[in-house]
């Protein structure tokens, strides 16, 4: 049963299966933004990446001497929460890992994402709590997926993605091969990228010391505006089959990232990882607006 947040502008559907946002229904201009998670493309809508992003190298880290496995972004987007607690236009979900995950992740750890509305704007918040006694290393990513074209009379072509960086802060650019990721170099004149069926033919697109990214329509002025102040990795991704990109775009902010090709598989030494001390927590959030 879907769990449903609303205000005046929009109408909002989350699964507890994951905490995953399946539907965002505006309800001044009617548009629904979010992706259907059609499986003949792709079958979700906006997973929650943890304890990893992106793909391990090997499918394989290493910890305290063992060696452990885990598949693509990990496996909180497929467990269930538990309602926390609910307003009209709020709601907050939580999980207790509860030993259920010590062959994949020999970490105890709380799970609470929070949805929050204002106006037209969706507020997502993240806590990781760690229960443990050491130290625990993390990933944590977001993977909305957002329907393009959004009005039936457009095409791919009429949208631009506009990217906005962290001021005076170089922005490095990242290329995926087989899954793993290499630096390709600086992108500091990156403003706008228009859309082309061809723009996902190499797979995501991933940059650093990004704040805000875009994705709206030349001709309807339509879109969505995803703010991710603090949040040291974003990628873009649709995907790519038969020569053309799916409808729909990807706009992901992420505290981590995939592994590098040089990387030694230990997770404490992981490009981009982070870390909790015992018993504190790691809090971020991420706003999309639906314009």
């Amino acid at each position: 049963m879907m769990i449903v947040i609303e205000n005046d502008w929009l109408k909002v559907e989350i699964s507890p299966l994951g905490a995953e946002v399946r539907k965002v229904k505006h309800k001044k201009n009617g548009l629904d933004y979010m992706w259907t998670g059609d499986p003949a493309y792709w079958g979700r809508v906006s997973p929650v990446l943890f304890p990893i992003v992106g793909r391990l190298k090997e499918d394989r880290y290493k910890l305290e001497g063992e060696t452990y496995e885990m598949s693509q972004h990990g496996f909180l987007r497929d467990v269930e929460f538990e309602v926390d607690g609910q307003s009209q236009a709020d709601v907050s979900f939580r999980f207790e890992s509860g030993g259920r995950f010590g062959h994949v992740y020999p970490y105890e750890f709380i799970a609470i994402i929070r949805y929050t509305l204002n106006e037209d704007l969706l507020t997502v918040h993240w806590e990781i709590v760690n229960k443990n006694r050491d130290e625990m290393y993390f990933s944590i990513g977001a993977h909305p997926a957002f329907r393009i074209p959004l009005i039936e009379k457009e095409t791919i072509g009429d949208y631009n993605l506009h990217l906005i960086p962290i001021a005076n802060k170089n922005v490095m650019e990242y290329v995926i091969e087989n899954s793993l990721i290499r630096e390709k170099g600086t992108a500091n004149d990156l403003v706008s990228i228009p859309l082309t069926d061809s723009l996902f033919a190499q797979d995501a697109l991933i940059y650093n010391n990004i704040d805000q990214v875009t994705l709206s329509s030349n001709k309807s002025n339509h879109g969505v505006e995803v703010r991710f102040e603090g949040f040291p990795f974003v990628g873009i991704w649709s995907k790519y089959t038969d020569g053309k990109m799916a409808p729909f775009v990807c706009i992901e902010p992420w505290h981590g990232i995939a592994d590098t090709y040089d990387t030694n598989g230990n997770l404490k030494e992981k490009f981009g990882i982070n870390k909790i001390e015992p018993r504190e927590a790691f809090r971020a959030e991420y706003k999309m607006r639906f314009i």
